[in-house]
């Protein structure tokens, strides 16, 4: 019989700490150091079954050697090796909760994308015994790997959690390493596009994707704004980034429409053709594998710096 729990847990796990290209991003201790000994505590002793509703969280409990334990996941979800074929798929925004409180699952996971507005969404999950822990979006990478660390520690797997961290702290270290050795002045401008046009969308400074950028030696030519952003071509080339990187999966040849694109053909990242696609997963969802985008990124920017790291 399954214990009965408390209501929602909802860990909000802003994160507020400095990161230099020399640092290794977790090493200062923040404010989820104390949420993540709290959640331990408020989670069930033991997790038989995981519902989880966010890609970038099921890519993560895979890697933690849970995903046996899942037995639902979001439609985003879908096509993550390591999650169980046949397992029902929900909305993220707005999950059937009758179906949900079927599965009657130990612990709900999900980050801030699935409150949509609601003062307490998983009132009848709770009330009926489920755990939901909440784990919003990071604005930088030592709160990715915070919270891989809170993950794992709320799943009873904390071990597996370090061996994660150790891992990308290395991959963190010989990027960093290269990147302090590239001069000022050769350092290259970057227009990142996450949303191609007509609906141009990018990143600012205080997001992870243009710390990402930076740790690898790159310039973002739109960290004098901050955060997730909506731009104009216009500005776009204004900037005149030397590269433009686009994670874009949803159009044909995403990079041959911006080198043909109105209004860019002046640009010298357009000019030069230096425009290159990005993984899309591993750029676009916080945890352990932004490793693989800023490989790619790195690669491409400076090919003979980061060639033999």
């Amino acid at each position: 019989m399954k214990n009965k729990f408390r209501p929602i847990l909802c860990l909000i796990l802003s994160v507020t700490l400095s990161v230099t290209f020399s640092a290794c991003g977790t090493s200062a201790p923040s404010a989820q150091d104390s949420a993540s000994a709290s959640a331990s505590e408020e989670v069930p002793a033991e997790i038989d079954s995981i519902v989880v509703l966010a890609p970038s969280l099921a890519e993560t409990v895979v890697a933690l050697g849970l995903g046996e334990k899942i037995v639902g996941y979001d439609l985003q979800s879908e096509g993550i090796a390591g999650l169980p074929d046949g397992a029902p798929t929900f909305d993220t925004v707005n999950p059937d909760m009758e179906s949900l409180a079927a599965l009657s699952p130990d612990i709900l996971l999900v980050t801030n994308l699935s409150l949509y507005d609601e003062e307490d969404p998983y009132k009848p999950l709770t009330d009926a015994g489920v755990r939901v822990l909440c784990i919003p979006t990071s604005e930088s990478i030592s709160g990715i790997q915070e919270d891989i660390r809170l993950l794992a520690e709320s799943l009873h797997v904390p071990e597996a959690g370090e061996s994660i961290l150790e891992k990308m702290d290395a991959e963190l270290d010989k990027l960093a390493s290269v990147a302090s050795g590239i001069p000022e002045e050769e350092r290259k401008s970057v227009y990142f596009e996450i949303s191609a046009a007509p609906y141009l969308y990018s990143c600012g400074s205080k997001t992870y994707l243009s710390e990402m950028i930076e740790w690898v030696g790159g310039k973002n030519i739109f960290s004098a704004e901050t955060g997730w952003l909506n731009i104009e071509g216009e500005a776009v080339a204004a900037a005149n980034p030397d590269v433009i990187f686009t994670s874009v999966n949803y159009v044909d040849n995403p990079v041959d429409e911006i080198l043909s694109r109105d209004g860019w053909a002046g640009v010298s990242a357009i000019q030069n053709r230096a425009v290159y696609a990005i993984d899309n997963m591993s750029s676009s969802l916080p945890n352990q594998n932004i490793i693989t985008a800023m490989r790619q990124m790195a690669e491409i920017l400076y090919p003979e710096a980061y060639g033999a790291a």
